[in-house]
Protein backbone atom coordinates (compact mmCIF):
# COMPACT_ATOMS: atom_id res chain seq x y z
CA UNK A 1 0.00 0.00 0.00
CA UNK A 2 1.54 3.25 -0.80
CA UNK A 3 2.00 6.00 1.11
CA UNK A 4 0.70 8.25 -1.52
CA UNK A 5 -2.96 6.44 -1.07
CA UNK A 6 -6.05 7.61 0.74
CA UNK A 7 -5.88 4.70 3.23
CA UNK A 8 -2.67 5.02 3.84
CA UNK A 9 -2.14 8.47 4.82
CA UNK A 10 -5.29 7.76 7.41
CA UNK A 11 -3.46 4.78 8.62
CA UNK A 12 -0.40 6.78 9.47
CA UNK A 13 -2.57 9.86 10.77
CA UNK A 14 -4.20 7.24 12.82
CA UNK A 15 -0.85 5.93 14.49
CA UNK A 16 0.74 9.34 14.68
CA UNK A 17 -2.25 10.20 16.58
CA UNK A 18 -2.22 6.99 19.12
CA UNK A 19 1.54 7.61 19.50
CA UNK A 20 0.44 11.51 20.86
CA UNK A 21 -2.80 10.57 22.63
CA UNK A 22 0.06 8.24 24.80
CA UNK A 23 2.15 10.70 25.41
CA UNK A 24 -0.25 13.46 26.80
CA UNK A 25 -1.23 10.15 29.39
CA UNK A 26 2.49 10.21 30.32
CA UNK A 27 3.06 13.27 30.56
CA UNK A 28 -0.82 13.95 32.75
CA UNK A 29 0.91 11.21 34.84
CA UNK A 30 3.90 13.87 35.63
CA UNK A 31 1.61 16.64 35.97
CA UNK A 32 -0.50 14.74 38.38
CA UNK A 33 2.95 15.06 41.27
CA UNK A 34 1.63 18.42 41.64
CA UNK A 35 -1.40 16.70 44.12
CA UNK A 36 -0.05 13.54 44.73
CA UNK A 37 3.54 14.04 44.39
CA UNK A 38 6.36 16.47 43.94
CA UNK A 39 6.31 18.47 41.33
CA UNK A 40 9.74 19.57 41.50
CA UNK A 41 11.71 16.45 41.99
CA UNK A 42 9.56 15.12 38.91
CA UNK A 43 10.93 17.93 36.69
CA UNK A 44 14.32 17.68 38.07
CA UNK A 45 14.87 13.97 36.87
CA UNK A 46 13.23 14.84 33.50
CA UNK A 47 16.07 17.14 33.22
CA UNK A 48 18.70 14.86 34.62
CA UNK A 49 17.99 12.56 31.79
CA UNK A 50 18.29 14.58 28.34
CA UNK A 51 19.44 11.43 26.71
CA UNK A 52 15.84 10.07 27.08
CA UNK A 53 14.88 14.01 26.84
CA UNK A 54 15.79 14.77 23.60
CA UNK A 55 15.04 11.40 21.58
CA UNK A 56 11.42 11.79 23.00
CA UNK A 57 11.18 15.37 21.83
CA UNK A 58 12.30 14.87 18.19
CA UNK A 59 10.38 11.75 18.12
CA UNK A 60 7.22 13.48 19.10
CA UNK A 61 7.84 16.31 16.81
CA UNK A 62 7.99 14.12 13.67
CA UNK A 63 4.45 12.57 15.20
CA UNK A 64 3.36 15.90 15.15
CA UNK A 65 4.38 17.62 12.24
CA UNK A 66 3.11 14.39 10.41
CA UNK A 67 -0.16 14.75 12.08
CA UNK A 68 -0.76 18.23 11.26
CA UNK A 69 0.54 17.51 7.60
CA UNK A 70 -1.60 14.67 6.91
CA UNK A 71 -4.64 16.05 8.68
CA UNK A 72 -4.39 18.97 6.53
CA UNK A 73 -4.44 17.23 2.97
CA UNK A 74 -6.65 14.50 4.18
CA UNK A 75 -9.30 16.84 4.87
CA UNK A 76 -8.26 19.07 1.55
CA UNK A 77 -9.15 15.93 -0.09
CA UNK A 78 -12.68 14.76 1.74
CA UNK A 79 -14.11 18.47 1.45
CA UNK A 80 -15.04 17.53 -2.17
CA UNK A 81 -15.47 13.66 -1.28
CA UNK A 82 -17.36 13.01 2.36
CA UNK A 83 -17.67 15.30 5.28
CA UNK A 84 -15.29 12.74 7.60
CA UNK A 85 -11.85 13.51 7.72
CA UNK A 86 -10.44 10.38 9.35
CA UNK A 87 -12.68 7.30 9.33
CA UNK A 88 -12.40 4.52 6.45
CA UNK A 89 -15.95 3.44 7.43
CA UNK A 90 -19.24 5.74 7.48
CA UNK A 91 -19.80 3.50 11.04
CA UNK A 92 -19.14 6.68 13.28
CA UNK A 93 -22.28 9.04 12.80
CA UNK A 94 -21.33 13.05 12.06
CA UNK A 95 -20.86 15.03 15.31
CA UNK A 96 -19.65 18.13 16.55
CA UNK A 97 -16.42 16.88 17.06
CA UNK A 98 -16.24 14.99 14.06
CA UNK A 99 -17.14 18.18 11.91
CA UNK A 100 -14.53 20.54 13.44
CA UNK A 101 -11.45 18.34 13.73
CA UNK A 102 -9.31 20.88 11.50
CA UNK A 103 -10.49 23.48 13.80
CA UNK A 104 -9.83 21.80 17.53
CA UNK A 105 -6.63 20.46 15.77
CA UNK A 106 -5.88 24.36 14.88
CA UNK A 107 -6.24 25.24 18.87
CA UNK A 108 -4.64 22.56 20.09
CA UNK A 109 -1.64 23.72 17.54
CA UNK A 110 -1.79 27.24 19.03
CA UNK A 111 -1.86 25.87 22.67
CA UNK A 112 1.16 23.68 22.51
CA UNK A 113 3.18 27.02 20.78
CA UNK A 114 1.80 28.63 24.46
CA UNK A 115 2.38 26.11 26.55
CA UNK A 116 5.84 25.43 25.13
CA UNK A 117 6.87 29.01 25.37
CA UNK A 118 5.32 29.28 28.66
CA UNK A 119 6.56 26.16 30.60
CA UNK A 120 9.41 24.56 28.34
CA UNK A 121 10.87 28.10 27.38
CA UNK A 122 9.68 30.05 30.10
CA UNK A 123 9.64 33.38 28.16
CA UNK A 124 5.74 34.18 28.99
CA UNK A 125 5.82 35.44 32.32
CA UNK A 126 9.81 35.40 32.99
CA UNK A 127 8.89 36.80 36.79
CA UNK A 128 7.49 33.26 37.35
CA UNK A 129 10.69 31.44 35.61
CA UNK A 130 11.34 28.10 37.38
CA UNK A 131 14.91 28.77 36.18
CA UNK A 132 15.37 31.92 38.18
CA UNK A 133 14.78 30.96 41.41
CA UNK A 134 15.04 27.55 43.34
CA UNK A 135 13.44 25.39 46.19
CA UNK A 136 14.57 24.82 49.53
CA UNK A 137 16.35 21.62 47.97
CA UNK A 138 18.09 23.74 45.36
CA UNK A 139 15.83 22.57 42.64
CA UNK A 140 14.32 24.77 40.26
CA UNK A 141 10.69 25.64 41.20
CA UNK A 142 8.43 24.44 38.61
CA UNK A 143 5.36 24.02 41.76
CA UNK A 144 5.46 27.83 42.33
CA UNK A 145 5.93 28.57 38.80
CA UNK A 146 2.61 26.64 38.13
CA UNK A 147 0.72 27.71 41.02
CA UNK A 148 1.10 31.68 40.52
CA UNK A 149 0.87 31.40 36.55
CA UNK A 150 -2.17 29.25 36.98
CA UNK A 151 -3.69 32.06 39.96
CA UNK A 152 -4.49 34.51 36.74
CA UNK A 153 -7.41 34.03 35.69
CA UNK A 154 -6.55 34.73 32.11
CA UNK A 155 -3.39 32.11 32.17
CA UNK A 156 -6.04 29.29 33.51
CA UNK A 157 -8.74 30.86 31.00
CA UNK A 158 -6.10 30.34 27.91
CA UNK A 159 -4.87 27.00 29.47
CA UNK A 160 -8.59 25.85 29.45
CA UNK A 161 -9.82 26.78 25.97
CA UNK A 162 -6.52 24.83 25.10
CA UNK A 163 -7.85 21.89 26.94
CA UNK A 164 -11.02 21.96 25.91
CA UNK A 165 -10.07 21.81 22.02
CA UNK A 166 -8.01 18.82 23.55
CA UNK A 167 -10.98 16.83 24.81
CA UNK A 168 -12.84 17.53 21.43
CA UNK A 169 -9.80 16.31 19.49
CA UNK A 170 -9.73 13.10 21.20
CA UNK A 171 -13.15 12.47 21.39
CA UNK A 172 -13.69 12.04 17.41
CA UNK A 173 -9.66 11.48 16.90
CA UNK A 174 -9.72 7.94 19.16
CA UNK A 175 -12.69 6.47 17.87
CA UNK A 176 -11.72 7.32 14.34
CA UNK A 177 -7.89 6.43 14.95
CA UNK A 178 -9.24 2.60 16.19
CA UNK A 179 -11.81 2.45 13.36
CA UNK A 180 -8.92 2.66 11.00
CA UNK A 181 -6.60 0.59 12.91
CA UNK A 182 -9.30 -2.19 11.79
CA UNK A 183 -12.00 -2.18 14.72
CA UNK A 184 -14.69 -1.04 12.41
CA UNK A 185 -17.58 -3.43 12.69
CA UNK A 186 -20.52 -3.11 14.07
CA UNK A 187 -20.01 -5.35 17.73
CA UNK A 188 -16.88 -3.33 18.47
CA UNK A 189 -18.14 -0.08 17.37
CA UNK A 190 -20.17 0.64 20.96
CA UNK A 191 -17.41 -0.57 22.85
CA UNK A 192 -14.96 2.01 20.77
CA UNK A 193 -17.21 4.88 21.11
CA UNK A 194 -17.59 4.75 24.73
CA UNK A 195 -13.90 3.78 25.43
CA UNK A 196 -12.90 7.34 23.20
CA UNK A 197 -15.20 9.10 24.92
CA UNK A 198 -14.14 8.23 29.05
CA UNK A 199 -10.50 8.46 27.48
CA UNK A 200 -10.83 11.70 26.08
CA UNK A 201 -13.21 13.58 29.27
CA UNK A 202 -11.19 11.76 31.90
CA UNK A 203 -7.74 13.30 30.21
CA UNK A 204 -9.33 16.46 29.87
CA UNK A 205 -10.85 16.44 33.48
CA UNK A 206 -7.50 15.48 34.92
CA UNK A 207 -6.00 18.56 33.28
CA UNK A 208 -8.28 21.02 33.99
CA UNK A 209 -8.42 20.12 37.62
CA UNK A 210 -4.62 21.48 38.03
CA UNK A 211 -5.72 25.10 37.32
CA UNK A 212 -9.27 24.85 38.57
CA UNK A 213 -7.70 23.61 42.38
CA UNK A 214 -4.78 26.49 41.75
CA UNK A 215 -7.56 29.34 40.51
CA UNK A 216 -10.25 28.28 42.98
CA UNK A 217 -7.57 28.41 46.09
CA UNK A 218 -8.62 24.28 46.96
CA UNK A 219 -4.77 23.99 45.80
CA UNK A 220 -2.77 25.83 48.78
CA UNK A 221 1.12 25.99 48.33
Amino acid sequence: MSFASNPARKMVMALTGQAMVLFVAVHLLGNLTIFFGDLNAYAASLAGMPCIQWPVRIFMSVMLCLHIYLGVIITLENRGAKPDSYAISAHLKSTFAGRNMIWTGSIIAAFLVYHLLHFTFQVIYPEFSAVRRVDSYGRPDVFMMVVESFSRTAVSAAYMTGLAGLGLHLLHGLQSSIQTLGLNNDRMLPIVVKSGAIASLAIFLSYSAIPVAIITGISKH
